[in-house]
């Protein structure tokens, strides 16, 4: 019966160690959501874009991507001096998900208002979501992989 005990104690104690401290990352993600959410309605891709790692993934709604930060930071350029001019865009909830000590997988739900159609039709206030994978480098949260879906109804 010691026996049992003295592994069952092992076996804890090891879990323990390799269990993600979910407290402590909190506060540095929602500062990455922050920041994200503060560069885009600032219209600033550069700021933008410092919220991805150098090899970063982006998606948007539509499928469109781009590889790195360098390019992500291009394709927000364009986009903030067009259709997205005029935007502000809010996270209305933030759910994160951590699959190890350095990476989680964070959904953002986001209201985005003042956007406009290519031809500037104004569009009214769109929902989406964000899904992120984030990992923690020299001690700083970044987002490695995000995808953008739009959630607004559309009248077909």
């Amino acid at each position: 019966m010691n026996a049992m005990v003295v592994f069952l104690s092992m076996g804890i104690m090891a879990l323990a160690q390799i269990a993600p401290p979910v407290q402590s990352h909190e506060k540095p993600i929602q500062q990455l959501v922050s920041a994200f959410m503060s560069a885009w309605n600032k219209h600033d891709a550069h700021a933008f874009a410092g919220t991805f790692t150098e090899d970063a993934d982006f998606t948007n709604v539509r499928g469109v991507g781009a590889h790195g930060r360098n390019a992500i930071e291009q394709f927000h350029a364009t986009v903030f001096e067009t259709i997205f001019k005029q935007s502000h865009q809010t996270a209305t909830d933030v759910r994160t998900r951590f699959v190890a000590s350095n990476v989680a997988s964070v959904d953002v739900r986001w209201e985005m208002t003042g956007s406009t159609a290519p031809d500037g039709t104004p569009i009214p206030l769109r929902k989406g979501l964000l899904t992120w994978l984030v990992t923690e480098r020299d001690g700083r949260w970044l987002i490695t992989v995000m995808h953008n879906q739009d959630l607004t109804p559309r009248k077909e």
